[in-house]
């Protein structure tokens, strides 16, 4: 009898907390560089950029803090560059610490513009990459929205076509060893999502949900009605199952998140040009070539900038 009620008990419970997580981190303006350390390391993408160190990002200003709610990650927008020298520099920060079942919650203002950039915020485990799997929250080139979440993964993960998500899949294979490590992406529904349009409307609110599950982005505007209080106000815990249809969906239906997805790592950084914004543009209706145009115009790169006001992470 006692254990027929706790299974009751059980079964009745379960649905309400499937989706509960609590705070473990508050990356706020003021001591947002301890949550991370810097990768002054050539690019894996081949852009045409120079990662710099903490102490060299700090002397340049490309990281700082603006305000209590404004923390700035930023590229030159200084210097004409010598096109057999080095890359524009910029920045690529990496949480010391790794996640595998949470929720992370970016409150982003601002986030890098320009021909030629081409800035990321995403979560992978490097040593093992692509079978330690990628998850790509914010990713776009010069400027062309809206954003685009993907997976990269080993052989054998794929999505369905059909799945409850407002934004549209792409590809539905996430083998980063075909389709030109396209990977398994989802394009989002609304312009503001990315690029000029998301910083003219104030920025918005990206979150990540990774569970055994599956994996979940959402993506609220700036002045969204429908952003729940918990992301808003930064609770102390949140329930992604009141957060309505997320924008990307990757369900675990063909792809076992446990056995492709390790320990992650969480990465913002900007690059330049390389194996995406370079290939692509010519069709972007930027002038000259990738390269030179990032070379020669420092000026052009004043709002190629992160501005942060949070990240919080809840396990």
């Amino acid at each position: 009898m006692k254990a027929s009620i706790a299974l009751l008990l059980s079964s009745l419970l379960a649905p309400a907390y499937a989706g509960t997580y609590s705070i473990s981190h508050t990356v706020l303006p003021t001591g947002f560089l301890d949550f991370f350390e810097f990768e002054a390391i050539a690019d894996p993408t081949h852009g045409r950029v120079n990662y710099v160190n903490k102490a060299t990002a700090v002397a340049q200003g490309l990281v700082k803090k603006a305000s209590n709610t404004s923390y700035i990650i930023r590229a030159d927008d200084k210097t004409v560059l010598n096109p057999s020298g080095a890359g524009r520099n910029s920045v690529r920060i990496k949480s010391t610490k790794t996640f595998t079942k949470h929720v992370a919650v970016f409150d982003v203002h601002h986030m890098p513009q320009g021909c030629g950039t081409w800035p990321a915020i995403w979560e992978v485990n490097e040593p093992q990459w692509p079978n330690g799997g990628e998850i790509d929250i914010v990713e776009g080139v010069n400027d062309q929205g809206p954003n685009a979440a993907t997976l990269h993964t080993g052989a054998g993960c794929t999505m369905p076509a059909s799945r409850k998500e407002t934004g549209t899949p792409t590809l539905l294979d996430c083998n980063a060893n075909v389709n030109g490590n396209a990977g398994c992406g989802v394009k989002f529904p609304t312009a503001n999502s990315y690029g000029p349009a998301f910083n003219n409307n104030g920025g918005g609110w990206y979150a990540v949900e990774r569970a055994p599950a599956g994996i979940k982005v959402w993506f609220w505007p700036r002045h969204s009605t429908t952003v729940p209080a918990g992301v808003k106000n930064g609770g102390s815990s949140v329930n992604t199952d009141n957060w309505g249809t997320p924008t990307a969906n990757f369900p675990n239906t063909s792809c076992d998140i446990s056995q492709h997805f390790a320990a992650h790592n969480i990465i913002i950084n900007l690059t330049f040009c390389g194996d995406w914004a370079g290939s692509v543009y010519s069709q972007s209706g930027c002038p000259s070539t990738c390269d030179d145009y990032v070379n020669n115009n420092p000026g052009a790169f004043s709002k190629a900038y992160f501005d942060f006001a949070s990240i919080r992470v809840y396990e």
